[in-house]
C-alpha cells in the first residue's frame, strides 16, 4: 500500500482507540502530520546531501472540565507500539489537566465538518532528477535543495469530527552564483515547484536564468537613498505577503493592539482600489480545515478593492471576542495566520513591465524583512540576488543591495501603480522539523515611488 494509505489506516486504528478510552466529561482531538520525503541538497553543481525523511508527528489535544493540555509526540508507524506510547500521553494528560485552572477561552471540541482530500502522484525518480540538474546546470554555479514526495494533514476528535488531506509534489528552490568584473559575488535565484517533474521546464528556467547571469556581470551601481519608481517582481512581492502573516490581518492581533494593519480595518488609511487579497484554498497549497478540524471558507475575501471584508478569524479569538470564526490557522504567536493568500492580478503584461516602468528598479527579490514600525504599517529589508537600474525601459546596470523601509499603505495604497496580469505561485518551501504547507499566489508590482536606504 502507498504511504498515504497505511498512514490513513494508521491513525484511524490509534484514534478510536484512544477515544475508546475517554472518561466521561473527557473529550480528546488528534491532529497528525506526516511526510515521506526526498530531499537533495545540491552544492557548486554537486550533490552533497541525499536524505529520505519518513515521520509521522501527532499532537494531542485533551480537554476535561475546561481545562486543556496538548501534547506532540513523534510516532513509528507500528499500530501496538504506537497504540501503548499513546495510552500513556493520554494518562498524562488526564493528570495533568486535573492541577490546571480552567481556560475561559478554549473552544470546545465540536463535530462541524468531515472532508476528504487526496492528491496523490508518484514522485520524482532522484537518480533522474540528480541526471537531469547535471545536464541543465553544467558549467554554472548552482547550489538547491530539492524536495518531494507525500505529505499529509489530518485531524479526528471524540465527537466524530474526521479531516484528511494528502498531497504529493516537489519543489527545486536554487541559485546560480556568478562573480561580476568588480570582483563581487552576484547571483540568481529561481524556485521550481509542482505536482509532475519535467526535465523540459528545468532546462527552460535555467536558460533563462543564464542570461540573467550575464546582465549581472556587468558593474555594480551604487545608488543614493530616496525614492525611486520601481517593479517588484512577484518573488518580492510574495515575501511581502508572507509578512502580513505577522498579525496584519489577524482578528485576535488587531483586538489586541498588534495588527500594523489597524488604521486600514478601522477605515482611517485606505488602501488602492486595485489591491485585492483573499485566502484561496483553492489553489491547492494545503487543507481548508485547521488543528482544531475547523474548516475555512473555500475562498475569504480580505481586502476587496482596497477596503477590508474580513480578518482571519481561529476559534480562540471568536471565543474571546465574541465573534464567528472562519476557520482560520493560529501561529506560534497564538495570532491568525495566512495560509494560503493570493493577490488578485491587473492588467500590466509582464513582458512590458520595464517599459512602463521606463526608468528606476527592477527588483527581483526581497529577504530579511520585519516591521520597522508597526503603527504606520513600516516594513522593512534589503534588496536581493537580479535588481537592476532600469533607464527607459532597459536593464543598465545591477545595483548594489540597499535596505529599504516603506509603509504598507504606499506599496498597496498611494504608490500602487499597476499589478501585472500573470500571477506566480509560491509554495511554501520551509523545512525545519518537516516540509511546510501552505504558499501563494502574487503577481508583479509597479510602484510609483519606493523608498530606500542606507
Amino acid at each position: 500500500m502507498s504511504f498515504a494509505r497505511d498512514t490513513h489506516r494508521l491513525l484511524e486504528r490509534l484514534s478510536d482507540h484512544a477515544f475508546a478510552a475517554l472518561r466521561p466529561g473527557e473529550a480528546l482531538s488528534l491532529s497528525l502530520s506526516a511526510e515521506n520525503q526526498t530531499y537533495l541538497r545540491f552544492n557548486t553543481g554537486k550533490v552533497r546531501q541525499a536524505t529520505g525523511v519518513r515521520q509521522w508527528r501527532l499532537e494531542l489535544d485533551f480537554r476535561a472540565r475546561d481545562r486543556q493540555v496538548t501534547f506532540t509526540t513523534d510516532l513509528s508507524g507500528r499500530v501496538d507500539r504506537d497504540h501503548r506510547d499513546l495510552h500513556a500521553l493520554l494518562a498524562r494528560a488526564r493528570s495533568d489537566a486535573a492541577s490546571l485552572p480552567p481556560d475561559p477561552f478554549a473552544a470546545p471540541l465540536e463535530n462541524p465538518s468531515q472532508s476528504e482530500e487526496w492528491h496523490e502522484v508518484a514522485t520524482p525518480d532522484p537518480a533522474e532528477v540528480i541526471e537531469q540538474v547535471a545536464v541543465a546546470t553544467a558549467g554554472t554555479d548552482f547550489a538547491g535543495l530539492f524536495a518531494a514526495g507525500p505529505q499529509i494533514r489530518a485531524v479526528r476528535n471524540s465527537t466524530g469530527q474526521n479531516h484528511w488531506f494528502a498531497t504529493s509534489g516537489f519543489f527545486l528552490d536554487y541559485s546560480l552564483f556568478t562573480v561580476n568584473s568588480a570582483g563581487e559575488n552576484k547571483a540568481v535565484k529561481g524556485l521550481l515547484s509542482g505536482t509532475g517533474w519535467r526535465a523540459s521546464e528545468l532546462a527552460l528556467a535555467i536558460e533563462a536564468d543564464r542570461h540573467r547571469l550575464d546582465q549581472l556581470r556587468m558593474p555594480s551601481r551604487t545608488l543614493a537613498p530616496g525614492e525611486y519608481r520601481a517593479y517588484l517582481a512577484p518573488a518580492a512581492v510574495a515575501h511581502v505577503v508572507e509578512l502580513l502573516s505577522w498579525g496584519a490581518v489577524s482578528f485576535g492581533a488587531w483586538k489586541k493592539g498588534g495588527s500594523a494593519l489597524r488604521r486600514w480595518i478601522e477605515g482611517e488609511v485606505p488602501l488602492s482600489e486595485r489591491f485585492s487579497l483573499r485566502e484561496n484554498f483553492a489553489l491547492g497549497l494545503g487543507p481548508r480545515f485547521n488543528s482544531l478540524g475547523e474548516l475555512a471558507p473555500l475562498q475569504l475575501p480580505i481586502a476587496e478593492r482596497g477596503a477590508p471584508k474580513n480578518l482571519l478569524t481561529g476559534a480562540r479569538s471568536a471565543r474571546e471576542y465574541g465573534v464567528t470564526s472562519n476557520g482560520a490557522e493560529s501561529g506560534l504567536w497564538s495570532e491568525e495566520q495566512l495560509r494560503s493568500a493570493e493577490i488578485l492580478p491587473g492588467d500590466l503584461p509582464e513582458r512590458d513591465a520595464l517599459k512602463r516602468l521606463d526608468s528606476g528598479l527592477y527588483i527581483g527579490n526581497l529577504h530579511y524583512l520585519n516591521w520597522s514600525d508597526l503603527k504606520s504599517a513600516r516594513v522593512t529589508g534589503m534588496t536581493r540576488y537580479a535588481c537592476f537600474l532600469i533607464e527607459h525601459g532597459e536593464i543598465v546596470a545591477p545595483i548594489q543591495d540597499l535596505r529599504f523601509d516603506d509603509s504598507l499603505y504606499r506599496i498597496f495604497g498611494t504608490e500602487l501603480e499597476a499589478l501585472s496580469e500573470e500571477t506566480r505561485l509560491f509554495p511554501a518551501t520551509e523545512t525545519y522539523g518537516q516540509r511546510s504547507l501552505g504558499g501563494c499566489k502574487v503577481p508583479g508590482i509597479l510602484l510609483s515611488r519606493f523608498r530606500l536606504t542606507l
